[in-house]
């Protein structure tokens, strides 16, 4: 009832637009929930290391973020619905393949062709809606509601994904089958066609995208294999990564239809809710992996305990299309975004001293203002990342916000893992307790460096924020200009 409240006034069309939409974030965010509390499970079924079943998450992520963008610009190209369609398909049969997975690398490569289906799937639905409900208060309520429902698919893949790992760890892989094609089949009934761009001469940009996502995975790999490997090894990736960087800024600048117009990169309001977007990702995805694995293989909690555990967290779910609104309405997006960031910070420091025999209440504080601060941060970075933008490039906006989400996902969860596996000396509980304070550092960090950066938007004053509006008229002509 409280989504829709939030959504009060939407026309019945818009509404159930906007019902098929939260459908596909909600299975989203189920997905990627019950396999974090699933990964100790899969780990022990399939004998994987803790940086092999990082993997698990991270291909995932890295399928993710790394064609997020290609996704974006095909929806622009060749219609929001049909992408929709096409790739929710291809999301329902890879997670069935997931499910089948009984060697380490089969599981990974489907999560991995899984995150690539999601790439092209949620910047068409973003755009769907940023597209079909009027910039301002209108399009404001339905991304607070979209991200609320993102927040409640969480919520509630943590709990599903306990039960069924109870019974069986494959299903976690099985459910979001049935899922989405309840989705697909709703989305055939209300999503609207859009009309069919003119793409005479129009070619994607494939090697945009190949040299973006190659980077981006050896950025991670890099990151991950830190700790196990000679620092020799670890600069060559990442000077690889860099290069593969600039090769991309020069494909972009050469070609006729780039995958990301840099132009766009100048919009100071935009680079800085991708960055803050980014890191906080990066402290969230790696502060839950670490959390998981200290309740059940430090505590020895089943996995529906850890569920539970984590539930509270999923707070956001109602506050995100209630609560936060109306805090945008008042203090504007730059000091609520700024308030979720420093939230964040909070609840990964109250964490910092955890202990071998910490009880629920010492853990819960830290757990409830993760809650507070996702529904603060999630929503508004998405306005933020959108506003102001012509429709046009609505995909782009929308793929260049989710690139940001999943790559600051797959560098957190690479982050966090490489730090508490050097600082990990034993196999024993008292020695991967010491691992994990050690990475909880890194959530910790980024966190801050997300509420610095978001600091600077105050300065812009909701005044200005508003005038990004305007300023979307003449988008076609500095496309023009590079």
């Amino acid at each position: 009832m409280s989504a829709l409240s939030a959504a009060d006034g939407l026309s019945a069309r818009k509404w159930g637009i906007l019902l098929v939409l939260c459908g596909a974030i909600f299975l989203e965010g189920i997905d990627v929930a019950m396999l974090n509390v699933a990964l100790p499970s899969i780990r022990a079924d399939l004998a994987l290391s803790t940086g092999e079943l990082q993997w698990v998450m991270s291909a995932y992520v890295l399928g993710y973020g790394g064609f997020m963008l290609l996704g974006g610009r095909a929806a622009d190209l060749f219609g929001r619905r049909r992408m929709f369609v096409r790739w929710l398909t291809v999301f329902l049969v890879f997670s069935g393949l997931g499910g089948l997975a009984t060697q380490g690398w089969t599981l990974i490569a489907a999560r991995f062709v899984t995150g690539v289906a999601a790439a092209f799937l949620t910047p068409a639905a973003l755009s769907v809606i940023t597209t079909s409900f009027a910039e301002g208060k209108e399009r404001n309520k339905a991304l607070l509601v979209y991200s609320g429902t993102a927040a409640g698919g969480f919520t509630i893949g943590l709990v599903a994904g306990g039960l069924l790992t109870a019974v069986g760890w494959r299903w976690v892989f099985f459910a979001p089958v049935i899922l989405s094609a309840l989705v697909l089949a709703a989305a055939f009934v209300f999503v609207p066609r859009s009309a069919r761009p003119d793409r005479h001469g129009t070619r994607v940009d494939i090697a945009g995208a190949l040299t973006v996502t190659t980077a981006l995975v050896l950025v991670v790999l890099a990151v991950e294999r830190a700790a196990h490997t000679r620092a020799a090894v670890t600069a060559a990736t990442l000077l690889a990564a860099l290069a593969l960087l600039l090769v991309f800024v020069a494909v972009e600048r050469r070609s006729a239809a780039p995958l990301v117009r840099l132009g766009v990169l100048r919009d100071g309001p935009l680079l800085r809710a991708n960055l803050s977007a980014m890191l906080f990702a990066a402290g969230f995805f790696g502060f839950q992996f670490l959390v998981v694995l200290y309740l059940q293989e430090v505590r020895g909690w089943s996995t529906l305990q850890t569920s539970l555990a984590m539930l509270i967290a999923g707070i956001d779910a109602v506050l995100s299309p209630t609560l936060t609104p109306r805090l945008v309405d008042r203090f504007g997006n730059a000091r609520v975004i700024l308030a979720g960031l420093l939230l964040a910070v909070l609840s990964y420091g109250l964490f910092l001293p955890v202990g071998p025999d910490w009880s629920y209440a010492a853990m819960f504080p830290s757990l409830l203002i993760l809650g507070l601060a996702f529904s603060l941060a999630y929503g508004p970075l998405t306005i933020a990342a959108t506003q102001g933008v012509a429709e046009e490039e609505q995909g782009l906006a929308g793929g260049l916000l989710n690139t940001s989400f999943q790559f600051g996902a797959a560098l957190g969860l690479s982050a966090a893992t490489a730090v508490s596996v050097a600082a990990t000396r034993a196999d024993t509980p008292a020695a991967l307790l010491a691992g994990y304070r050690a990475g909880l550092l890194v959530p910790f960090a980024a966190a801050g460096a997300a509420a610095v950066i978001s600091a600077f938007g105050l300065r812009t004053g909701r005044g200005k924020e508003s005038t990004r509006g305007h300023a979307a008229a003449d988008v076609p002509a500095r496309a023009e200009a590079g």
